[in-house]
C-alpha cells in the first residue's frame, strides 16, 4: 500500500470523524434549543397559575371577585301567569361555580363570590331577562304589554329591574308575570315568604 493511499484513507477518516462531530453538534444545538423552549412554557405556565386572577376564570362574570370571597342565599319565586318556574329541574342546576341553584333545590340561590349579579345568574342558566321581557330556552318570550306585565320584588318591594341587583343573605326576590291584582301579588310575596319559613322549618 503506497504512501498516497495511506494519506488517502487518513484523509476520508478526519473528514468523517469531523463530519460526525458537526452532526451530533447540530443535534446537539437542537436538542438544547427544544428544552429551552420548553423550560419557558413550563415557566410562563407556572407563573400564570401562581398569579391566576380567580375572577378572570372562563365563564365567571366580569367583575366578579374570587371564587369564595362571598357564601350568600337568597330566595326566589317565578311565577308566569300563576304558575312557578321549576329551578329544581336538572337544567338549572349548577350551570356557573359563581351563583346558582343546587341539590335539587330550585327555591334557594347560592352566591359564591363578590360582584355576581341576578343578571348572570338568568345568562347563565340561558334564560333571557331585562326590564320588559323573560325568555325561555325554547324560545317563548313573556313580555310587557297593553294586558300583562312583567313584575320584581327585593324583599317586597316592587323594582323596575333586577339584572344589576347582588344578593345579600337571605334576600327574597319574586318575579312575576301576568296580569295580577294587588291581592294576588300579595298571595305571591306570602308564598315566597312560606318557602323560606319552610326551609327553616
Amino acid at each position: 500500500m503506497g504512501r498516497k493511499e495511506r494519506r488517502e484513507r487518513e484523509q476520508k477518516r478526519e473528514n468523517y470523524a469531523s463530519q460526525r462531530s458537526s452532526e451530533k453538534r447540530k443535534h446537539t444545538l437542537i436538542a438544547v434549543g427544544v428544552f429551552a423552549v420548553i423550560a419557558v412554557i413550563v415557566g410562563y405556565a407556572a407563573w400564570t397559575f401562581v398569579n391566576l386572577d380567580q375572577s378572570a376564570v372562563p365563564g365567571g362574570p366580569e367583575n366578579a371577585g374570587a371564587l369564595g370571597s362571598e357564601h350568600s342565599h337568597a330566595g326566589i319565586l317565578v311565577k308566569v301567569f300563576g304558575d312557578s318556574f321549576d329551578f329544581s329541574a336538572p337544567a338549572y342546576q349548577i350551570k356557573s361555580s359563581w351563583i346558582h341553584f343546587e341539590g335539587n333545590d330550585g327555591s334557594t340561590i347560592h352566591k359564591h363570590a363578590t360582584g355576581v349579579t341576578l343578571g348572570f345568574l338568568f345568562e347563565s342558566l340561558g334564560l333571557g331577562l331585562d326590564d320588559q321581557c323573560f325568555t325561555f330556552k325554547d324560545g317563548r318570550s313573556f313580555c310587557t304589554d297593553e294586558e300583562y306585565s312583567l313584575k320584581f320584588f327585593i324583599n317586597e318591594e316592587p323594582v323596575d329591574d333586577i339584572r344589576d341587583y347582588e344578593i345579600s343573605e337571605d334576600d327574597t326576590i319574586l318575579i312575576s308575570y301576568g296580569a295580577e291584582t294587588a291581592d294576588e301579588i300579595e298571595a305571591q310575596l306570602l308564598e315566597l315568604k312560606a318557602q323560606g319559613l319552610q326551609k327553616l322549618g
